[in-house]
């Protein structure tokens, strides 16, 4: 496979050095691409970066994961407009090691092939590092000028941050620069990649080489993923996206993916799956006549679950999803993890009650108009009962006087009540 065919076709490239398509053709070649460590998970922000190296990877060559363990300490300023906090140590080596466990998701580490993955952390040769080697061995190399002259620098400089720009995220490019020149020398790495963010800094790492080494190096960029609307891709209400299930539940996970948009869902899937162009191109055609149907965003929605997750939690997420909109059993409800159920009901009406009231069970009809007040009054209800219109954990609610117990309880704590088929109440015994 050809690396930047594979790319260009999956829109994944923006920028590219002239000579890296020819090198790429001639030999296995050792690439890195940075990953900031500022939490012990990745989220989907990453992704794009993260298939790039699973891609580079697939086309015979050798990918580095460089955790930025020296410069997380720091901060870029590419597209940012305040300065981030700095990290300790100890809390790097811990994002380090959760960080390789998710890319192993993605990337061969383990098998002993010559182009197996490694992960690397700049802070292992920055550590020791002296201020006065630095200013020697790199500093004199690379002009102010220069340094001045990139867009991430510019635009911090001239008034679109309020706080300026610190000495400290002035020299970042120096320090990544400093890291393409480490990899060169020491794991004869000959081409950087990451976001088009990244531009600058990685076109001063292949000139530090230039100037130092008077060697080849070279860089390619993929562009910043987007919605279709033109906002940021990734960020929900409730935040990020995250690869770790304590962060984001894989129902939500699955969600997130099941819901973009057909125009969204067109460019997700070639950017973010392994899928060929072949079978791509067929479930575009596929999808097109019914939209309604939305055959990208499930197929979409089951590769990205079943790669950060599991089959298991893919299946999960699916059963999960059909409770809400779908025909699904008592049983499916009760196998809901208490995490999942809340995810699911999220935003339907909910009311709290006494769980000692249900010690001794009350009657459905007192329940659900006086404790819990889903119906204005006790006839209303009792009519609703008597069509069959309400269920109760998804079972029809034979009798308007049924015992309502603690047995009743879902994850010893909810009863999930159903008018009709399209709403849901949420009742949490306390």
């Amino acid at each position: 496979m050809n690396f930047v065919e594979e790319l260009r076709w999956r829109g994944m490239v923006h920028d590219m050095m002239p000579g890296t398509e020819e090198l790429l053709e001639k030999e296995q070649v050792t690439g890195y691409l940075g990953i900031d460590p500022t939490a012990d998970s990745l989220h989907i922000g990453h992704l794009c970066g993260v298939m790039i190296l699973r891609h580079f990877q697939r086309c015979g060559h050798k990918p580095l994961a460089l955790i930025g363990g020296a410069t997380g300490m720091i901060g870029d300023p590419s597209g940012k407009s305040a300065e981030r906090n700095l990290l300790d140590e100890e809390t790097l080596r811990h994002n380090q090691e959760a960080i390789k466990k998710q890319l192993g998701k993605f990337l061969d580490f383990d098998s002993g092939a010559p182009n197996a993955a490694e992960l690397v952390n700049n802070y292992d040769w920055m550590k020791d590092f002296s201020f006065l080697d630095f200013v020697r061995i790199v500093g004199k190399h690379i002009t102010v000028n220069y340094m001045m002259s990139k867009d991430s620098v510019k635009k911090r400089l001239n008034g679109e941050a309020r706080d300026g720009l610190s000495f400290t995220e002035f020299t970042y490019q120096l320090l990544q620069g400093y890291d393409y020149l480490h990899l060169y020398e020491n794991k004869g790495c000959k081409i950087q990649m990451g976001g088009s963010d990244q531009w600058g800094n990685i076109t001063t790492g292949s000139e530090l080489i230039r100037r130092t080494k008077g060697g080849e190096a070279y860089a390619l960029t993929c562009p910043l993923i987007t919605k279709a609307d033109g906002t940021k891709f990734g960020k929900t209400e409730s935040g990020n996206i995250w690869l770790d299930p304590r962060y984001t539940s894989p129902y939500k996970f699955y969600q997130f993916w099941l819901n973009v948009s057909d125009e969204d869902a067109a460019r997700y899937i070639k950017i973010f799956t392994s899928l060929s162009k072949e079978e791509i191109d067929a479930l575009i055609e596929e999808h097109q006549p019914a939209p309604h149907l939305r055959i990208l965003q499930k197929r979409l929605a089951r590769e990205l679950t079943v790669m950060v997750h599991s089959e298991e939690d893919y299946n999960a997420a699916v059963e999960a999803s059909g409770i809400l909109f779908g025909n699904a059993t008592s049983e499916a409800l009760k196998r809901l993890d208490e995490e999942t159920l809340l995810a699911v009901f999220e935003g339907v009406p909910m009311y709290e009650v006494d769980k000692n009231s249900l010690q001794e069970g009350v009657k459905a009809v007192d329940l659900l108009v006086e404790n819990a007040p889903v119906f204005l009054s006790k006839g209303e209800m009792r009519k609703l009962v008597q069509g069959g219109g309400i269920s109760l954990n998804k079972e029809k609610l034979e009798a308007y006087d049924m015992a309502i117990t603690q047995e009743d309880l879902l994850n010893e704590k909810y009863l999930l009540v159903q008018r009709g088929k399209k709403n849901y109440y949420l009742i949490i015994a306390k």
